[in-house]
């Protein structure tokens, strides 16, 4: 893509240094034509006075004709240039965006092959050997795991597919938040190889939602929070009300979010590094969709520094009655 903004950069100073010769060239000429006109006036019989007047004449016609070429010419620039900043910005736009979507390629094709390699080498292990029944348990378990995380995956690319065309449909209804956080950090807790959750949640919390897409919210956050941590560390889940608000906080002791990348987190297919040499499992789309579901909630999002480390991310909801169910 080098080539490209090479080759643009070139044709700017090539029309720029153009317009500037042809300017220099016009202002000359009309210097000429001045000067052709004023030896015409000397050799007209005329007064002293006529004359000193054709010559202001003169002079003023030749003044309105530069500052019209200097007018004109600083437009054209302005234009020029503004234009130029428009394309810059536009070509930084499509590099960020092919840099990012070949970013996300190589996660997904990763994404999809480990799981998937996974199982079949489970499935593989229960057909060839006689296992005892704990084991058996275990390989099951770890098959189901990987399916639950391909099927999230699936669900990830799908639902952002939907965002970006406006056809996903949120059906709303009146959720308790407090039992659908309990049953959510259940199946976490479930999960092969997952870290151990501290969780503290005040019941009957109530808040109005559309039950699928928050239980996409809540599994990504949690498995951004498993990712980033420590195998040997918690990650604190609450509940709480908060004035008017119900809150959830999800923190972990992981690596943290720098506060230049706090707000970029949420762009599709935003991560921090290159994919090529990153280790964290990943896709960009997991906050992107977390971002559009809050907003589409009338909730907020705030990260946070957790201590000593880590990070701790708070979502405000509106409540609503418990008695409205």
């Amino acid at each position: 893509m080098r080539r490209p903004a090479f080759i643009f950069c070139l044709l700017v100073f090539y029309v720029l240094f153009q317009f500037i010769w042809w300017a220099f060239l016009i202002i000359d000429l009309n210097n000429e034509i001045y000067a052709h006109k004023i030896e015409n006036v000397s050799l007209k019989n005329l007064t002293p006075e006529q004359r000193i007047e054709e010559i202001h004449f003169l002079e003023k016609k030749i003044t309105n004709r530069r500052w019209m070429v200097i007018g004109e010419g600083g437009v054209s620039l302005a234009l020029l240039f503004w234009g130029t900043f428009v394309m810059v910005g536009a070509y930084k736009k499509e590099m960020l965006l092919a840099r990012q979507q070949k970013n996300f390629l190589l996660s997904i094709t990763h994404e999809f092959k480990s799981p998937l390699a996974a199982i079949k080498l489970y499935l593989q292990t229960l057909l060839r050997h006689d296992l005892d029944k704990e084991k058996e348990h275990s390989f099951i378990n770890s098959a189901i795991s990987d399916t639950d995380r391909l099927n999230n995956l699936v669900e990830n690319a799908l639902l952002a597919n939907l965002i970006d065309h406006k056809g996903y449909s949120f059906s709303k209804e009146d959720i308790n938040f407090s039992a659908l956080i309990r049953l959510m950090t259940h199946k976490f807790q479930q999960m092969p190889d997952h870290g151990t959750l501290s969780i503290q949640i005040e019941d009957g919390k109530y808040i109005h939602g559309d039950k699928n897409a928050l239980n996409i919210l809540i599994n990504n956050l949690l498995e951004n929070a498993w990712k980033y941590s420590p195998f040997d560390k918690n990650i604190s889940i609450k509940v709480m009300s908060v004035n008017d608000k119900v809150v959830l906080e999800i923190g972990d002791h992981g690596i943290g979010i720098p506060d230049k990348e706090k707000q970029k987190i949420f762009a599709k297919f935003y991560r921090v590094g290159n994919e090529e040499t990153r280790r964290t499992k990943g896709t960009g789309l997991g906050l992107f969709i977390c971002k559009y579901i809050i907003d589409k909630h009338d909730a907020k999002i705030e990260i946070k520094d957790n201590q000593p480390n880590g990070t701790i991310i708070r979502l405000d909801f509106p409540a609503v009655s418990s008695k409205a169910n």
